[in-house]
């Protein structure tokens, strides 16, 4: 008896999952902004699907904190309050800090080179007013700092951080503006002279800046 092929599964997300996915950006990136209504069907219209894959997205970005699920009223963008966006920024303090003083001592001619392009990059982006690069940048920035650190616990513990910090820094990108890229500057001088103190003292400095850039719009 002939042995039955077994053909490779087809690894398409599921419409739910996509419509989850699609929503959580339109979030990070402020085009749906925070306290806003999230009609069920005036999305499923806009995105092309029908109501279930909606409502199950919403569901699962209520669970994930995004959304929140109010009864008789339906869905609304969270608003995060500012003891949250504390509380991440610091455990974000803590951990890349602690990344950007092991990474000193690993930086290579080659991530150094690559880190000054990001940051170039960067500047270009703030030039040309593009908001959705900047924020893209700045998370593949800190991305390139925390893998030259080598530490793989640390490394899932920033990324269980990155889209909340994508959120949180998307609203202050313009404002925080040259001064942002310039500490990044700073921070790659350090890592390519080694210096491990001053890389772990510009990241603190950068992360601070940063947070007390999110209280000011909130004032």
């Amino acid at each position: 008896m002939a042995e039955r092929q077994i053909e490779p599964l087809e690894k398409t997300a599921p419409l739910r999952q996509q419509v989850y996915e699609t929503l959580e950006e339109l979030i990070i990136f402020g085009l749906l902004t925070p306290g806003q209504h999230l009609v069920e069907a005036e999305l499923a219209r806009r995105l092309g699907v029908s109501r279930i894959p909606v409502r199950e997205a919403l569901q699962l970005l209520h669970s994930n904190g995004w959304v929140e699920l109010r009864q008789r009223q339906g869905a609304f963008v969270h608003r995060p309050t500012l003891q949250e966006v504390d509380e991440v920024f610091s455990v974000r303090t803590l951990l890349e800090v602690e990344s950007a003083r092991i990474a000193a001592s690993n930086a290579t001619k080659e991530s150094v080179r690559r880190l000054r392009r990001i940051t170039k990059a960067g500047v270009k982006a703030l030039a040309a007013g593009d908001e959705e690069a900047l924020v893209r940048l700045n998370s593949e920035f800190h991305a390139q700092v925390t893998a030259l650190a080598g530490n793989r616990v640390l490394a899932e513990m920033i990324g269980r951080l990155d889209k909340r910090i994508r959120w949180y820094f998307a609203s202050v990108a313009r404002s925080r503006g040259e001064a942002s890229w310039r500490e990044h500057e700073e921070l790659v001088d350090a890592l390519e002279s080694a210096d491990a103190p001053r890389a772990a003292k510009t990241m603190r400095m950068h992360a601070e800046l940063t947070r007390d850039a999110f209280h000011r719009q909130r004032e």
